[in-house]
């Protein structure tokens, strides 16, 4: 049973021009999209930089003004809504930022960024906020003392994790993760990586987990969504996507991620130069004269591709 829906999402952002600098066009930011969120669960939105997915990120939380489209919260519209500080979806929704060192305060101490959202939705008296401060820097496998520090005085995979305990001090039911690894170290990443499946599995998270990483999101997701040009062209299980790719771009982005064994090198080469001869070939069946991504078809219960030629199973 889904507690978020996210129906038929757009965010346009108005092009002007000409002596009066009156709008004469738009950009599709995000251009129709529809998701549900689960208890539990991670979701992957994968897709190229510029593709509309930290924008997507930032829609759902109210960051970005949503054009049209619905966003249901426990059944409740909640799209565009002034909403107070203290409302339930402003607790239950909390997002990790993919700049770690620009999402924290340079002028807080660690125990005044991480106490902030307890102060705005949790009655704690200062002895219990100053516990439940030292509990959440535990769970991140950061030391007691780096509450009187100041973000300067972090590496970066230490901020990320004091950004992690800043998005779960609410005890969240979903936590929108915008590429919360890409500027780490690959031993870093891992690190956060494994410790944010031990939070979600330890809370009960759902993830929206946004990042150009297919690799990541493997490791991450239960649902995967692939963005293009502001629209979903493949969504379905992580089985679904890794296993039976159908439509040319996703069959692309998985061609496209790198191996460290030379064994099969060239093998893995012609592959690519495969692919992206059958993209080029293929292209006009998957997107419009206007190179618009065509609206998602089911070929199964839990995938979907965005092609004129789908049948069922097989493209």
């Amino acid at each position: 049973m889904s507690f978020m829906q996210i129906n038929d999402l757009k965010v346009l952002y108005p092009v002007r021009g000409g002596f009066f600098n009156t709008i004469i066009d738009h950009v599709y930011a995000v251009d129709g999209i529809t998701m549900e969120f689960e208890r539990g669960k991670a979701y992957g939105l994968v897709g190229e930089s510029g593709c509309g997915k930290s924008t997507t990120g930032k829609a759902l939380i109210g960051l970005e003004k949503i054009t049209s489209g619905s966003i249901i919260y426990e059944g409740e519209n909640v799209t565009n809504k002034r909403r107070s500080r203290k409302s339930s979806f402003n607790r239950d929704v909390q997002m990790i930022f993919q700049d770690a060192h620009s999402s924290l305060n340079p002028r807080k101490r660690v125990k005044d960024i991480i106490a902030e959202p307890i102060r705005n939705f949790l009655k704690l008296t200062p002895k219990e906020e100053e516990r439940k401060i030292s509990e959440l820097l535990e769970i991140v496998g950061m030391p007691e003392d780096a509450k009187f520090k100041y973000p300067h005085e972090f590496s970066g995979g230490q901020k990320q994790r004091l950004g992690i305990a800043r998005a779960i001090a609410t005890n969240p039911k979903l936590i929108i993760a915008d590429e919360p690894v890409s500027a780490l170290d690959l031993s870093v990443q891992a690190q956060v990586l494994n410790f944010m499946k031990d939070i979600q599995n330890e809370f009960g998270l759902s993830y929206l987990f946004i990042s150009h990483d297919l690799g990541v999101v493997k490791h991450m997701c239960d649902y995967i969504s692939i963005m293009y040009k502001g629209r979903f062209v493949e969504t379905g299980t992580k089985e679904d996507i890794y296993t039976n790719p159908q439509h040319i771009y996703t069959k692309r982005l998985l061609s496209a991620i790198p191996k460290v064994s030379p064994i099969g090198r060239e093998d893995r080469k012609r592959e690519r130069i495969r692919v992206e001869q059958n993209y080029q070939a293929q292209y006009k069946n998957y997107f419009d004269e206007n190179e618009r991504v065509f609206d998602l078809t089911p070929i199964s219960n839990t995938h979907a591709v965005a092609t004129t030629s789908t049948k069922k199973g097989v493209i």
